[in-house]
């Protein structure tokens, strides 16, 4: 049974790396198509796919905790909008004098609430590697110090989810104060350009696309080696009995806390990709809502899979696209709708499907 579900798991891995591949040289090829052509892919079309892949980045991290570890995270936008904000700092670093002011040192925000130097936390964010170190920092490091203190103290289940939920609800009242200096309610804006490329540019689009696409490969294959290691064994021991596994003399709180410190950086990386391609951050993306919006893609398309939390994320949201653009009132109900027949009927999510499908058994 081991040997077989290895042998799955490996099929799922390569047709997931296939088709993901497929689909961005796909993509790429239709967006260079004359804009008559019936398979011409558009602009808006391009950015609209890295965002979507983005948040499957962010659900895979999601997944990784709940579906691998049976942690349910209701704080993953925590550590999605911290990586956004350091992207945005970054963009904002590099506007420079090309601002509404003209301050070469201070983005405009602070300019109009009359700072008069930049805060020493926004220092180093005009070098992209430091930027780069610190969309991973930040988030890991505030997940270890949450994670070292919430699993010693052996909090487990609804309390640990509502902890999770608290922590984000507090950083986005936080990040809403102006005196913390990040754009208060309207937060980072009207970036112009990374790396010396124009972010307006139809080819920078195309670029965070295919950017975001290697990202969500490479994020999905660590995530793969690791749960068939021995960590990741263990990490499913502990989901599936803690207090067994604890006894046999597993130290499970280790386990707990590096797993979700890189969850929390894969988020993070998720929120720095997303960031450049929709143009803002603002503490919205702190949302409660938006945590519990990332588990119920990670439910449908398939808790414990990986692939299924992609599935999840693109399709929920591509759904939710067209909803809000067709009946904008009814998107709420369509989700809730979508979560209770999955729940009822599916409740290995579409993922599911797809193993019935190959092992020919009945819904369950």
């Amino acid at each position: 049974m081991s040997i077989q579900r290895t042998h799955q798991s490996r099929t799922s891995t390569l047709l997931f790396v296939i088709v993901l591949m497929a689909t961005l040289i796909g993509v790429t090829v239709c967006n260079q198509l004359p804009e008559s052509h019936p398979l011409h892919v558009g602009n808006y079309m391009i950015t609209l796919l890295g965002k979507y892949l983005t948040y499957a980045i962010l659900a895979v991290s999601v997944d990784l905790v709940w579906g691998y570890l049976g942690i349910l995270s209701l704080g993953h936008a925590a550590f999605f909008a911290l990586g956004g904000y350091a992207m945005g700092m970054h963009l904002m670093r590099q506007i420079g004098d090309r601002g509404v002011y003209g301050n070469p040192d201070l983005p405009d925000f602070m300019v109009f609430l009359n700072w008069t130097e930049l805060p020493w936390y926004w220092l180093g964010f005009d070098n992209f590697a430091f930027t780069a170190l610190m969309i991973l920092l930040v988030p890991g490091l505030l997940a270890f110090v949450f994670g070292w203190f919430a699993f010693r103290s052996r909090v487990n289940g609804v309390y640990l989810s509502i902890i999770t939920q608290a922590l984000t609800y507090a950083l986005m009242l936080a990040f809403f104060r102006n005196e913390m200096g990040l754009g208060g309610n309207n937060g980072l804006t009207d970036f112009r350009e990374l790396l010396g490329f124009d972010l307006r540019s139809d080819e920078v689009r195309l670029g965070l696309f295919l950017a975001s696409g290697i990202a969500l490969l490479f994020v999905y294959l660590l995530c793969n080696v690791i749960l068939r290691s021995r960590l990741g064994k263990v990490s499913i021991a502990i989901r599936d009995a803690e207090d067994r596994t604890r006894f046999i003399g597993y130290r499970v709180e280790h386990v707990k806390l590096a797993l979700f410190t890189l969850s929390a950086m894969i988020a993070g990386l998720a929120g720095a990709l997303y960031v450049p391609q929709v143009g803002i951050i603002n503490p919205g993306e702190f949302s409660p809502l938006n945590s519990i919006e990332v588990v119920v893609w990670v439910a449908i398309g398939g808790r414990g899979t990986l692939y299924g939390a992609v599935l999840g994320a693109i399709g929920v949201n591509y759904a939710k696209t067209w909803f809000t653009g067709a009946y904008p009132e009814a998107w709420l109900f369509a989700l809730g709708l979508l979560f209770v027949l999955v729940t009822l009927v599916l409740p290995k999510g579409v993922a599911g499907l797809f193993k019935r499908a190959k092992t020919g058994t009945s819904p369950s």
